[in-house]
């Protein structure tokens, strides 16, 4: 499959993914700036053409499809999932695009909010992950977003898939997770030394990011595949989350081990560069050390490979993350880190392309009647799809 869009093929991607409706009569499409803070790069250079194409070519279309496309710039967020600015600057795709944030001061702006009360789909393609702000601002004012952080030419393949059939899938796996009280994993790390993780899955409900974003008020990413769930965090007065063991996690050449206590990791019990770096991050930045998320991706079933990008990568298998989860209905969010510019959602996939030392030796769930359901076995689905 190649590795562009034309007019037509982004046209049934808008339809496929948004059904739109009779009142959706536009789509926004959301870039993100460098600054002097956070420097462009020629990946995020490129990804902003992209999207100003893909603005261009759907203006020029429009008469297929009866949606105004609206290009809207803003300055980066600064960190992964941190809360957007206020403002946006709305720009002519015709024109070249600014440099940096810098350079589009004073030009015509809109209120984040007024842009995306008065656009009910969006498309957002950009550097920093903006898929948290946006999951709480779709619940509030009613759009719908699809989220692409860190999208490329690579991942174009996987906009190319019978979602219907991701869909299916993705949902079976979400039932799994609601029907679960605990989830067991057992990680071997190929040196006979084995490592159980267990987190606690009561009290929560699963999503499905299946990539089809059809009900008013739903925001998730582009390309989609997978379940989550945030594991309990506690927050129920005398009832403490029962997330616990070891948690083994590639970072380069090194596997950094997490002592898991309450959902948090309190201690980092490896040794090296990489181990002491996470030790200070975690005694400095608290809200880090929780586990945010377990997530379950099926696109590896479909031939999709990894591209070296989270967005896509973590829709291929197991994934576990740090950090902020009030956006997937957990209680940690940016008020909960040091400045905006710390708040993170950090996920870490277990596929071998990304942490070969590691192998997901079994997950299992303990469904609420006490039944022992297998989910994987040396990494690889035991359910009937």
């Amino acid at each position: 499959m190649e590795n562009t869009l034309n007019a037509r093929e982004l046209r049934d991607l808008i339809q496929r993914v948004f059904a739109p409706a009779e009142m959706d009569h536009s789509l926004v499409i959301l870039v993100d700036l460098p600054d002097g803070h956070l420097p462009d790069n020629p990946a995020w250079a490129d990804r902003r053409l992209m999207a100003a194409g893909w603005a261009k070519e759907l203006s020029a279309a429009a008469a297929d499809h009866g949606i105004e496309v609206i290009l809207a710039l803003y300055r980066n967020a600064r960190a992964n999932n941190a809360d957007l600015p206020d403002t946006a600057w709305i720009w002519d795709p015709a024109l070249d695009l600014p440099a940096t944030a810098d350079a589009a001061d004073g030009s015509p702006s809109i209120p984040m909010r007024d842009l995306l009360t008065q656009n009910r789909l969006a498309l957002a393609p950009t550097e920093l992950s903006a898929t948290a702000p946006l999951k709480v601002l779709s619940r509030e004012l009613g759009f719908r977003a699809a989220t692409m952080p860190g999208f490329s030419p690579d991942m174009v393949p996987a906009l190319k898939l019978d979602y219907v059939e991701v869909n299916r899938r993705v949902n079976l796996l979400k039932r799994m997770l609601d029907d679960a009280s605990l989830a067991t994993l057992v990680f071997n790390l190929g040196d006979g030394k084995r490592h159980i993780l267990k987190l606690d899955l009561r009290h929560r409900t699963a999503h499905a990011s299946g990539g089809l974003l059809h009900q008013p008020g739903t925001a998730g990413n582009l390309p989609s595949g997978e379940a989550y769930i945030v594991p309990y965090e506690g927050e129920i007065p005398g009832d403490d989350s029962r997330s616990s063991g070891l948690l083994p996690v590639q970072l380069e050449n090194e596997v950094v081990l997490y002592r898991i206590e309450t959902n948090r990791a309190v201690e980092v019990v490896s040794e090296g560069p990489i181990s002491r770096r996470e030790t200070d991050l975690i005694a400095r930045e608290p809200a880090y050390s929780n586990l945010a998320e377990l997530g379950l991706g099926v696109l590896a079933a479909f031939g999709i490979r990894p591209v070296g990008e989270v967005l896509l990568d973590e829709k291929l298998g197991l994934h576990i993350a740090f950090g902020r989860s009030e956006h997937f209905g957990g209680q940690v969010g940016p008020e909960d880190f040091s400045s905006p510019e710390a708040v993170t959602h950090q996920d870490r996939v277990y596929i071998p392309q990304l942490q070969p030392d590691i192998q997901v030796e079994s997950v299992d769930l303990v469904m609420h009647d006490g039944e022992k359901t297998p989910l994987m076995r040396d990494g690889e689905y035991t359910v009937e799809f």
